[in-house]
């Protein structure tokens, strides 16, 4: 029997490989940061081929590192950066132009243009979202607009359009699967979650040939498989990173909600078979599954979480490693009446503004480096916050609790301070690869590696639980000083 589930974990600014054993226990990781691309203001870009040839190495390393047989996996499974946009050509594999990064919002005029010919209504009720840049469809309409010949070649299925997944998938196959799942395909904002089927109606209105699209498949399938070192392995699990953590936080049932914190920060909540829709700015989308049942999620995004950490690390410089931010955020005893509205590529949920901008605001002569730190810090819960209490007035109860991941939640500042912000207990996992892991368990399950998700579930472990020690009036206090922020934040740009 093979003893190992390799998942490879393809994010916005790293690669990740991770093996699993049958307790779910981590045997060893690589990963290898690439190159963040910024053309123009506000536009982020990848270049394609070094987001496989870096997923490929780290994935070569770990096994040769480990010294493991590959015929000793039993399948991969893959999980990625969700709405980054790739081209290429079919024939040759060549990217027609760099991946648009789900950051980017150069297609904002687009999203514009859908709004004023009345869609923004069919697009909430059919698709689960919000008509906005952060989605593939607009970037998909971008690279055929804007490289000479693209669109008549993809009419001619001569061009393929993938999100990560696909890509990789792609590439892994030998250019055999043109293939997602519905976790990925419900984020592009061309795909009617409902009928699990492309819609003829947006595609239209964005001119995007259907011959481009792949082929569709629950999140627990075989999708293809990998020729590693002369073993052929099932692509058999594949779902968008935040779906994956949702299935790797054993969120199963209705009710139950992970955020992991990463570049961005996400905030998932299983809704059973129903797919709620928001009065509030989340969106609807779809969990990830297996065949015959499908599963929604209510989501709420913060485009930018971590990575104001690596924004003060890469272009303040007032830190030189992002574990130090946790450091100088407790040399203070608050922010100083600081607050840091981190809206570098807009606001997500609940507020879905596309034109706002990073504010900092309330700077004294007395603010120091730690003050601006702590803000950075606290930016990221607030933003937590006003998804967590959106989703509570959607769905009609308080959330006592809140299991998290991803490279913050190792933050013990941020942590009690989210506890202590929405006066909710945090729960830690003690697998906080919790994105890698769902992908994994998606695999090992499909292939009979673990029998069933209640195997899963009876493995996964807590490590920490935070609890707050916040006193509800200072509450009240900063989360009106942080509302009173963002205003000066919206409709910038």
């Amino acid at each position: 029997m093979s003893k190992y589930i390799l998942s490879l974990d393809q994010g916005t600014t790293s690669s990740r490989a991770i093996l699993f054993d049958h307790n779910q226990k981590i045997i060893g990781e690589e990963h290898k940061e690439f190159n963040q691309i910024y053309p123009a203001q506000a536009w982020v870009e990848h270049d394609p081929m070094e987001i496989f040839s870096s997923q490929y190495n780290v994935m070569s390393d770990l096994l040769k590192k480990l010294k493991i047989d590959a015929c000793d996996i039993a399948a991969i499974g893959i999980t990625n950066q969700r709405e980054t946009t790739i081209l290429w050509d079919k024939k040759t594999g060549v990217p027609i132009y760099n991946a648009i990064v789900w950051q980017c919002r150069r297609t904002s005029a687009i999203v514009d243009e859908l709004k004023k010919n009345g869609l923004s209504e069919y697009i909430t009720k059919t698709t689960g979202l919000i008509p906005d840049a952060y989605f593939s469809g607009t970037k998909i309409k971008w690279i055929l607009d804007n490289v000479k010949g693209a669109r008549e070649r993809a009419q001619k299925g001569e061009i393929l359009f993938g999100t990560v997944d696909t890509w990789l998938i792609w590439k892994l196959s030998g250019g055999k699967a043109h293939v997602t799942d519905y976790t990925n395909a419900s984020r592009t904002m061309i795909f009617d979650i409902h009928k699990l089927d492309w819609d003829d109606k947006l595609l239209n209105a964005l001119d995007i040939p259907r011959a481009m699209l792949p082929e569709v498949k629950p999140s627990g399938s075989v999708f293809a498989n990998a020729e590693i070192n002369g073993v052929q392995i099932p692509i058999a699990g594949n779902a968008g990173d935040q779906q994956a953590a949702l299935f790797g936080q054993c969120c199963f049932e209705k009710g139950e909600a992970k955020c992991t914190y990463g570049t961005g920060c996400f905030l998932l909540m299983n809704t059973g078979t129903e797919a709620s829709q928001s009065k509030n700015g989340l969106l609807t989308t779809i969990a990830a599954g297996f065949s015959g049942k499908v599963q929604y999620a209510l989501e709420g995004s913060v485009f930018t979480g971590g990575a104001v950490i690596q924004w003060l690390r890469d272009e303040l410089r007032i830190i030189t490693g992002s574990e130090d931010s946790e450091y100088f955020a407790q040399k203070v005893n608050d922010t100083g009446g600081v607050y840091l509205v981190p809206a570098f590529t807009g606001l997500g949920a609940p507020y879905w503004d596309m034109y706002a901008r990073g504010c900092l605001i309330g700077i004294t002569r007395g603010t120091k480096r730690a003050h601006i730190i702590r803000a950075a810090q606290e930016s990221i819960a607030y933003q937590v916050m006003d998804l967590l209490h959106a989703m509570e007035t959607d769905l009609g109860f308080t959330m006592k609790e809140l299991k998290v991941d991803g490279g913050a939640s190792r933050d013990k500042f941020l942590m009690q301070f989210q506890s202590d912000i929405c006066n909710a207990d945090i729960i830690r996992p003690v697998v906080r690869e919790t994105t890698a892991l769902g992908a994994a368990c998606l695999a090992g399950i499909t292939v009979g590696f673990w029998q069933s998700q209640d195997e899963v579930k009876n493995r996964w472990q807590s490590d920490i639980i935070f609890k707050s020690e916040m006193d509800s009036e200072k509450r009240i206090q900063l989360v009106n000083g942080w509302h009173k922020a963002v205003g000066r934040s919206r409709d910038w740009a």
